[in-house]
């Protein structure tokens, strides 16, 4: 693999092993202390390394060693997180315990002051960028959810899309992981330690990251991505008892069919 000399410099003689966890289209290489990610400049990969430099102090997310963008693509070193994904055995084993630990990272983001938050993530910003994703060709149809489209559901992207633009909610604005998913937190003794994908971290709605949150809780523990292994005691209230809300389905339905146009 191509690799910028800085960023060859900085891993040396490091080996690495290829990160196959995750939807991402990113290569992620992961070494003892390093993680090499390697994929197209966009400006939500640009949008990672600006908030990965924001947060440090004030979030466990990894520290930027480095970002060099050569031939079209983008090339972000930086440290390897502590702890395990939320997704690993260990907490899917223990839903309580993990959903403790997710609140607590919802918790951990919304505490951040957003005054000088570098990156927008609002409503216009991502309505704007789903139009985009239709007009490029860029929706992946094949991963969206069974009732999203088809008979029961939207008949394509662009009428999703005017829908969306229709319903708005009010936004309650706090910073938002905008990929709030189970493989992007890492947790150890009942914290968390790693958030990790910060492309489209930004101010946006508290209810993006439940949504996509309690999606990701519904897949893994509903065998979609962990074929043939079962884990019990999970129930769907657990996380909303964890962050003490009531669950507003009206939103979590809204940023579940938003995502499903990235």
């Amino acid at each position: 693999m191509f690799l910028p000399e800085k960023i060859k410099r900085l891993i040396a003689d490091e080996r690495f092993e290829t990160d196959t966890v995750g939807m991402s289209e990113a290569s992620v290489l992961v070494g003892k202390n390093k993680v090499l990610k390697v994929q197209e400049y966009s400006e939500e990969a640009e949008n990672e390394y600006r908030m990965m430099r924001f947060l440090h102090g004030k979030l466990p997310v990894p520290l930027p060693y480095a970002h060099e963008v050569a031939d079209g693509k983008s090339y972000l070193l930086m440290s390897k997180c502590r702890g395990q994904m939320s997704c690993s055995h260990a907490y899917m084993e223990n839903p309580a315990v993990l959903c403790r630990l997710l609140a607590d990272g919802l918790k951990k983001l919304w505490s951040v002051d957003i005054a000088d938050c570098p990156s927008d993530q609002r409503l216009p910003h991502k309505l704007a960028m789903a139009e985009y994703n239709i007009a490029n060709g860029l929706v992946d149809l094949e991963n969206v959810e069974p009732d999203t489209f088809g008979e029961n559901g939207f008949q394509n992207p662009f009428e999703l899309l005017q829908w969306l633009h229709t319903n708005k909610p009010d936004e309650e604005l706090v910073l938002s992981h905008g990929d709030y998913c189970l493989p992007n937190i890492f947790g150890t003794q009942g914290e968390v330690s790693g958030l990790i994908d910060l492309g489209k971290t930004g101010i946006a709605d508290k209810w993006c990251d439940i949504a996509i949150c309690y999606r990701s809780l519904s897949h893994n523990y509903g065998g979609r991505y962990q074929k043939n292994i079962t884990f019990t005691g999970y129930e769907e209230t657990l996380l909303f008892r964890e962050l003490g809300i009531e669950p507003d389905w009206e939103k979590i339905r809204y940023y579940i069919l938003l995502d499903e146009l990235f």
